[in-house]
């Protein structure tokens, strides 16, 4: 194993995570290290045998094994980008075929019953389309009164606002997109004051921008052409941060009843 790989291997921070092949995890890469922002995200929640988990852009499907491994929980694993054949091949061989089923979905055209779901999760892609103010109330149509809502999501340390600009090291590597990643001050805000949910927990995480590098360097090892090119992008925008900016934001709710 390489000493990018070994670093994936962290089990005084990630015990859950660390129980899985590195090499497994690349495998399905669409992003960031996902078990590790599940499993920090999961310890705000209370995910319990059973439930019914809606894991919204599921994608090549590495959170969903995960979630249905670690808490016993009844997944459905919805992507716009992965084909539902090609994300149950992933749970066949990780042995969760019978207790998660890939769906095709684009997250505001949601193809479930209202209320149907003692958890959401969203795993690095809430940035893509959380942020308008309507899409909470939404989602939530899909859980039930007291039901859990988790998000993992990209985050700055400082609101772009505040800061006048986009830093030109993230500029250059993200565009205007870096406008989608708030602080967990902005998201505890923002979902409060609907007051359709109460926040349980609203945070940054310290080491965010170490993850993500460390997941970066990793990823190098295996990348090829424009994917290289991608990955090399991001890990110069996050050496050049050196975690001044970036990081993720992990928020947690409940719903209120109506």
């Amino acid at each position: 194993m390489t000493a990018e790989l070994d670093a994936l291997v962290r089990p005084a921070d990630y015990p859950l995570s660390s129980r899985y092949d590195p090499e497994w995890v690349l495998s399905l890469d669409m992003g960031p290290h996902p078990l590790w922002l599940l499993e920090d995200l999961a310890r705000d929640l209370d995910l319990r045998p059973g439930m019914r988990v809606l894991d919204l852009g599921s994608g090549k499907g590495a959170t969903s094994v995960f979630l249905a491994r670690e808490f016993g929980v009844e997944v459905v694993a919805a992507d716009l980008w992965i084909a539902p054949e090609t994300a149950t091949q992933v749970f066949t061989a990780a042995g969760v075929a019978d207790t998660v089923r890939a769906v095709h979905a684009e997250a505001h055209a949601l193809p479930f019953e209202p209320e149907s779901f003692d958890a959401i999760v969203c795993v690095d892609a809430y940035e893509y389309f959380g942020t308008a103010d309507n899409y909470l109330a939404y989602i939530l149509g899909f859980l039930k009164p007291g039901g859990q809502f988790g998000v993992a999501t990209p985050a700055m340390t400082r609101e772009v606002r505040d800061l006048g600009g986009i830093p030109p090291h993230i500029r250059e590597c993200v565009g205007w997109e870096a406008l989608a990643w708030h602080t967990a001050d902005w998201w505890r805000f923002q979902w409060e004051v609907t007051e359709l949910v109460t926040v349980t927990s609203a945070r940054l995480q310290p080491s965010g921008w170490e993850d993500w590098l460390a997941w970066g360097r990793a990823a190098l090892t295996r990348a090829t052409g424009a994917d290289r090119a991608a990955v090399e992008s991001v890990n110069a925008m996050l050496e050049a941060d050196g975690g001044e900016f970036l990081t993720f934001a992990l928020i947690t709710a409940r719903k209120n009843p109506a």
